[in-house]
């Protein structure tokens, strides 16, 4: 992840603004400007890092000369009680950037976090956990950082890196062999090179699908397991796979053994739990 690129500095400069706004009254109010001291980042549950190169740029944006010193790295496990980061300096600065460096760094660690869960649910697996694009407005190049962070994949990242054509657009194209030649036809006139993912709702549209050579992926859309090793004997390793809908921390491991390439989970990003975190004085 490219942090120090112009759109993470620009999605810092606009989270603080929309915190700062018209300035810090609380500090500024009770606490002298000159006034100095340290603080320390603590994890009050277990959870996988992901933010800390992050949490270090905020503190530097409000102000470069404090001194901030990463004890973890992203990617390594926090244990209930370790301390992860300590911050010196002027203390308007340091509670200035409280609260932006918090909500990035529980909601990234979130989602490292139970990433890593999954991930390890299936790790005797060959299959691959994804994310979706069901992230947060804004954020979703820094969600899916974090899906890595904590082991899983990412899927495309937007409209333009992939095709995927899903239920909506097989039915108003009148059919996946319809959308898929329509398809052949557009990247051929546009001169990309996009691979092709179809989505499929049972299995007479895996047999379509499998049977079309510029296809490179095969969804199937809520399959049970059972259902999924039908799919895969009509498929028979000629395409990429990938389940997605109906699958949770229960049954995942059931799909992974079906020998299905890919599964993705919207909820890595779309519902995560943040982790308790907290910035105090000492």
């Amino acid at each position: 992840m490219n942090f120090s690129s112009k759109e993470i500095k620009n999605l810092i400069k606009r989270s603080l603004k929309e915190d700062i706004g018209s300035g810090d009254h609380s500090s500024l109010s009770s606490i002298p400007k000159q006034k100095r001291g340290n603080a320390r980042m603590i994890f009050k549950e277990n959870a996988v890092i992901a933010g800390l190169e992050l949490s270090k740029l905020i503190f530097h944006e409000i102000d470069k000369n404090l001194e901030v010193k990463l004890l973890k790295k992203d990617g390594e496990k926090a244990i209930k009680g370790d301390i992860v980061l300590t911050v010196h300096g002027f203390v308007h600065s340091i509670l200035a950037a409280e609260r932006t460096v918090l909500n990035f760094i529980q909601h990234l660690s979130g989602i490292a976090t139970l990433t890593n869960k999954i991930s390890n649910l299936i790790i005797d697996s060959d299959c691959k956990i994804l994310d979706t694009r069901k992230t947060t407005p804004g954020l979703r190049k820094l969600e899916k950082w974090a899906v890595k962070t904590g082991g899983g994949h990412n899927h495309r990242i937007g409209l333009y890196d992939m095709i995927m054509l899903k239920d909506n657009h097989v039915d108003f194209a009148g059919g996946i062999t319809k959308a898929v030649k329509s398809t052949e036809k557009y990247l051929s006139e546009k001169n990309l090179k996009l691979k092709i993912e179809v989505e499929t709702r049972n299995l007479k549209e895996v047999e379509e699908a499998v049977n079309l050579k510029s296809v490179d992926r095969i969804m199937f859309d809520n399959f049970t397991p059972q259902k999924i090793k039908q799919a895969l004997h009509i498929v028979k390793k000629t395409k990429e796979t990938e389940a997605s809908g109906g699958i949770t921390i229960e049954n995942i491991r059931d799909y992974a053994a079906t020998g299905v390439d890919f599964i993705s989970i919207g909820a890595l990003t779309h519902s995560v739990k943040s982790i308790d975190i907290s910035l105090k004085q000492y």
